[in-house]
């Protein structure tokens, strides 16, 4: 009985990894075909790679998601960190059912109401105070931000709740305020965490599409907008270029994240 059950665990996992894996693979490979049909091989080249850094737009766009998504990612684990902290430590106090409330709701709202949310806000601010006179990258910025503290929250949460306590107890009877217990000891202690966190954040941040949609203006067009706009008149092999280097930048990131915490833990 034993053998059955490891083949069919076996043959589910690989299933379930072509599944996944499997399109990538195809994407990659065929940003190395000659020709310009999306479903035929006519050839190696690397022509698409060169087409892709000759399409400014494109780079104007992969930059400014990139930088927006670093942005969203800093600002999510600086807010997240201390709302995850209040959800692990604190306790029920006055208003924790708002608290927790306010701060999930991102996590259950369709993009959609949050983006035309945040639009009617920015809208009324511009008419009441005169800013932000148009959207751009601090609108963008701030709806990214509205979506990812909660994702962190929930991360920062998960791992203080799991430390050991009496680090922290053996710090405060030493005679350290609690903040200096919070960035000597917690902090150094839940820096892989935060560290996922943030990649979690980035990703979220440089893939979203509904929120953008509502929250850019003219001149401030992500990558996830222009890709989207190209895709409906057709897909061109630059596109699978520049997700191939995507692909290959988070998979060096990821490596380097899980080589730094497994150096950690084994320390």
């Amino acid at each position: 009985m034993i053998e059955p059950n490891r083949y069919w665990r076996t043959l589910a996992l690989a299933l379930g990894f072509a599944f996944l894996y499997v399109p990538i693979a195809c994407l990659m490979v065929f940003s190395f075909n000659d020709s310009a049909m999306m479903t035929s091989w006519s050839g190696f080249s690397v022509k698409w790679y060169r087409e892709l850094f000759n399409d400014q737009a494109l780079l104007d766009a992969a930059g400014l998601s990139l930088r927006i998504a670093a942005l969203t990612a800093t600002a999510a684990v600086a807010l997240g960190t201390w709302a995850g902290y209040v959800l692990a430590r604190m306790g029920r106090f006055r208003g924790f059912g708002l608290y927790i409330g306010m701060l999930s709701a991102p996590l259950v709202m369709p993009e959609v109401v949050l983006g035309i949310s945040l639009l009617l806000m920015f809208v009324e601010m511009g008419n009441l105070f005169g800013w932000p006179r148009g959207n751009g990258v601090f609108t963008i910025w701030v709806g990214h931000v509205t979506l990812c503290v909660a994702y962190v929250a929930v991360v920062i949460q998960s791992r203080i709740r799991g430390l050991d306590r009496s680090l922290e107890e053996a710090a405060l009877d030493l005679g350290a305020t609690p903040l200096r217990v919070f960035f000597s000891i917690t902090l150094p202690l839940i820096a892989p965490a935060l560290l996922a966190a943030w990649l979690l954040a980035f990703t979220l941040s440089l893939d979203d599409v509904v929120i953008a949609s509502f929250l850019s203006g003219p001149g401030y067009t992500t990558l996830p907008l222009e890709v989207f706009s190209r895709v409906r008149l057709g897909l061109k092999p630059e596109i699978n270029a520049l997700a191939t280097l995507f692909i290959l930048i988070v998979g060096v990131c990821v490596i380097v994240a899980n080589r730094v915490q497994w150096r950690r833990e084994s320390k």
